[in-house]
């Protein structure tokens, strides 16, 4: 778990650092890192919508294989 929030904090100091040159001069960046941007806030203003209608989220139900040597 460690090395996942690692990751996760590497990559994003990488995006900041890319927003970084886009701002001084990279102006080829701009689309390509808006995207993830646009994306997250749409995916934030989608769950926030979901809790406002009072959505519940529904939790995932895992069926078990069937074991071929039981007798049906």
């Amino acid at each position: 778990m460690k090395f996942t929030k690692f990751m996760a904090g590497v990559a994003f100091v990488i995006y900041l650092f890319l927003w970084f040159l886009a701002f001084h001069g990279v102006t080829s960046l701009y689309q390509p890192l808006a995207v993830p941007l646009i994306l997250a806030v749409l995916v934030a203003v989608l769950v926030w919508f979901q809790k406002f209608m009072g959505f519940k989220p529904k939790s995932p139900k895992y069926l078990e294989p069937k074991d071929p040597k039981d007798p049906e």
